[in-house]
């Protein structure tokens, strides 16, 4: 082609620049810009849209309104190509593709092309053509991406909510493998931001899902990576080092990424499932292993006096049956999450936020940055949400103090409080976690308290944190169950409006 002569090596590393990097619009417009150099012409490609979606710098765009018949004409099939003169310019139209409505390729020029030089300029369009639908492929690809995404993030919430039947609704058409499994881990990897969508991505089937898995980027945490791997009853020991979770150990092996992996829950029990995953991803980051599978406990809610529990859980909230669900869906993230990261999950404004979590507290006449007052209440909307069930029907209305009495309560605690004796500085660290938490988990205060350094007071509480297996450092539910074993065990007192 007379039109790459001498410059054919400088053409191709220019279309293989634009081939290499579709969704950049500088390389294309290089591309253009040459084209237009070596021919002395303007050149524009009207989309499927009929619009000019690349073009170069001095294309007469008013030249496009004479010539909307013969696009129509092009872009419909009727025509192949056309050649028109217009305010004394002279264009080629080709149209480019075979599926309507095609592309319309066009060259302006004060001169009539010669034949083999529009022959060339015809062939170097096409590729140009070729290179913008590459472009719009890669920016349909990357919607498609995140429309997948915000599919998956609602099957998540959905089973966060304990929702399974309203997870299968929403997926109609659909449904992951992971609807169907007996049981799930949530394994949260910690990665930077930037590799979510990579790891994610690399391990997506046609479907969109994971397999028998879901990958999500936590709305909350921007380092997380939260993955849900589906189990079936038979799946026997070891089940936590196969499949998802065994793929999601190789990457923490080289030592950029930590894991968390929860025990088996229900599909229903997700939230329950989550939080522990949290808890064993905060003691990976504190230990010597860079993936830890969750060893607490039972819950407290589990060990508790059923009837007893209920009925103090109803009577604490009890007025928020009247206020509006979302200011009940704000109080319960408000106690797992900061209020800015709340605003975030829940597209509000932080002041928003603010004033349903000000509209509940006046509710329940609570204190809510006092934290036996935020855990006295996680734990009651773990046990019966508001709005379960009518009011409690006995006459003597039990308080918190009684809810926390009995064998396998103080079992519980003790437990829960034990492997800090495995701990050399068995004495400083309870004396430090009581400090924090009767400060409100305010480190410089209890560092006042204690006299050492605030430094000093993140050191023990990460000991701590690793030897209880709990996230103690984002303030959420780790930290209320070392306040409700402190309670049981004597160590702090129950606020007065829960007692």
């Amino acid at each position: 082609m007379p039109v790459l002569d001498g410059h054919l090596g400088e053409f191709l590393r220019l279309a293989g620049q634009a081939a290499r990097r579709p969704e950049s619009d500088d390389r294309l417009d290089a591309v253009v810009t040459w084209l237009r150099q070596r021919l002395c012409v303007e050149i524009a490609l009207i989309g499927r849209s009929g619009v000019v979606d690349l073009s170069t710098s001095g294309f007469p765009r008013e030249t496009l309104k004479p010539l909307e018949p013969t696009l129509t004409d092009l872009a419909t099939g009727k025509v192949a190509s056309a050649a028109k003169e217009v305010g004394g310019l002279r264009i080629l139209l080709e149209a480019v593709g075979a599926e309507p409505p095609r592309p319309v390729l066009l060259i302006a020029g004060t001169e009539t092309l010669a034949r083999q030089a529009a022959s060339s300029a015809s062939h170097v369009g096409a590729l140009v053509a070729a290179l913008h639908r590459a472009r719009e492929t890669t920016q349909t690809f990357r919607i498609y991406q995140g429309k997948a995404h915000q599919v998956r993030l609602a099957l998540f919430m959905t089973l966060m909510a304990g929702d399974v039947t309203l997870a299968r609704r929403i997926s109609t058409g659909a449904v992951p493998p992971l609807l169907s499994a007996s049981y799930l881990r949530v394994c949260i990897l910690q990665c930077p931001p930037a590799e979510r969508d990579r790891i994610a991505w690399a391990h997506e089937d046609t479907s969109g899902y994971h397999g028998r898995g879901l990958m999500v980027r936590c709305p909350v945490y921007d380092e997380h990576l939260i993955c849900l791997a589906g189990e079936d009853e038979n799946e026997g020991p070891g089940a936590d080092r196969r499949g998802l979770p065994g793929l999601l150990r190789s990457l923490a092996e080289d030592r950029r990424y930590l894991l968390g992996i929860s025990r088996p829950h229900s599909l229903a029990a997700t939230a329950q499932a989550y939080q522990q995953a949290l808890h064993a991803l905060a003691a990976a980051r504190g230990g010597a292993t860079w993936a830890a599978a969750f060893q607490g406990e039972p819950s407290l809610e589990e060990v508790l006096p059923h009837e007893t529990a209920r009925h103090w859980a109803r009577r604490l909230l009890a007025p928020l049956d009247s206020a509006p669900r979302l200011t009940v869906d704000v109080l319960d993230l408000g106690l797992q999450f900061p209020r800015a990261r709340v605003a975030n999950l829940l597209g509000i404004s932080r002041n928003t936020v603010t004033a349903h979590l000000k509209r509940a507290e006046e509710a329940l006449g609570l204190d809510l940055e006092n934290m036996g007052c935020r855990a006295a209440l996680f734990l009651a909307l773990k046990i019966t949400g508001p709005g379960s069930g009518d009011g409690p029907e006995t006459a003597v209305l039990p308080g918190l103090a009684q809810v926390l009495r009995g064998q396998a309560v103080q079992r519980w605690a003790e437990g829960f409080l034990q492997p800090l004796d495995k701990h050399g500085h068995r004495r400083d660290l309870h004396t430090t976690l009581r400090e924090w938490v009767e400060a409100n988990l305010d480190a410089q205060q209890a560092a006042h308290r204690l006299r050492v350094s605030r430094n000093t007071v993140r050191a023990r509480l990460i000991s701590a944190q690793r030897a209880l297996n709990r996230d103690l450092l984002s303030g959420g539910p780790g930290v209320y169950d070392l306040v409700h074993a402190f309670h049981i065990t004597g160590h702090i007192a129950i606020p007065p409006p829960l007692k």
